[in-house]
């Protein structure tokens, strides 16, 4: 097993965010409905997106596939952001991202 630096457990999904996000979503894909997963951040892990409740949404595989990698993205994350606003009083997109010096 290789070191992970601080940033790279801080975007990882503990297993606990993943039951709490699969509950919140009734484990459905957030856009479609279809069985999905609790693997999408919507604030990428490239860019920071912690793996908390509040930055993962749940997605089938076409969905996930389509918001990382399609010109349809903004759709999606938009989507996405709006789904989480409604679940969380003051959601905000820089609460969501890793600071140095988090954990």
């Amino acid at each position: 097993m290789g070191y992970k630096t601080k940033r790279s457990r801080a975007t990882d999904i503990p297993r606990a965010v993943k039951k709490a996000v699969m509950r919140r979503d009734d484990g459905q894909c957030i856009f479609c409905g279809r069985l999905g997963y609790p693997n999408a951040h919507v604030i990428p892990r490239s860019h920071g997106g912690l793996g908390i409740e509040t930055n993962i949404v749940t997605a089938c595989f076409e969905c996930h596939e389509r918001m990382d990698h399609t010109l349809d993205r903004k759709i999606y994350l938009d989507a996405a952001r709006r789904y989480l606003k409604e679940h969380y009083d003051g959601w905000k997109e820089e609460d969501q991202v890793y600071r140095k010096g988090q954990l």
